[in-house]
């Protein structure tokens, strides 16, 4: 009895394993300087990865940009630095409701080297603008001090293909200035699985 007990709990957690790897999703964004291949965790923040794909679904990030580098040495009035590239604006006439901040503290999805998460201003505003990190930054998860709130941003996949293109994008970022002039272009971001 058993041991068909314990062949019935393995059989259950493989399945659930499969299941979960079908839940993901990959986005390619083609950008100028090449592809960044990026997965997403629907079935661990499914509120913004579906956002997200709302906005690749519907084209709307086709030919918008990456206008954002965030490095060590242009954020001088920040006591917390960090290290993204920020992207995905569009036309604000474009743009659907805000969607509800999955909490890093709920999702699990921490702000690792790679991963993908959705800018905001206060809780409960992100739109279509995302960000990248380039190296772990703890301060931007859930009761990190990078805004005062302390609430973090929505982590919601990671890069797994593209991260030279990332690092490219962020050095092209003079040491002064965190917007990019010129910005670079996003030719599309299309989901791909």
């Amino acid at each position: 009895m058993k041991k068909k007990s314990v062949l019935l709990i393995m059989l259950l957690f493989l399945f659930q394993n499969v299941l979960a790897q079908k839940k993901r999703e990959i986005c390619v964004i083609k950008t100028s300087l090449g592809d960044i291949t990026v997965e997403l965790y629907p079935e661990k923040a499914p509120i913004t990865v579906a956002n997200f794909l709302k906005y690749v679904e519907t084209h709307l990030y086709d030919n918008t940009s990456f206008f954002r580098s965030v490095t060590l040495k242009n954020q001088p009035k920040d006591s917390v630095k960090i290290e993204v590239i920020q992207g995905g604006e569009i036309d604000s006439t474009k743009v659907f409701k805000p969607i509800a901040l999955e909490k890093t503290s709920v999702t699990g999805l921490l702000h690792k080297n790679g991963t993908i998460s959705m800018a905001r201003d206060k809780p409960d505003t992100a739109t279509c603008s995302f960000f990248i990190c380039i190296n772990d930054q703890p301060s931007l998860d859930y009761g990190g001090q990078r805004n005062k709130d302390g609430q973090g941003f929505a982590a919601f996949g990671k890069v797994i293909n593209g991260m030279k293109v990332v690092k490219k994008i962020q050095q092209l970022q003079p040491d002064q200035e965190q917007y990019l002039k010129p910005e670079l272009t996003i030719f599309t971001i299309t989901r791909v699985q």
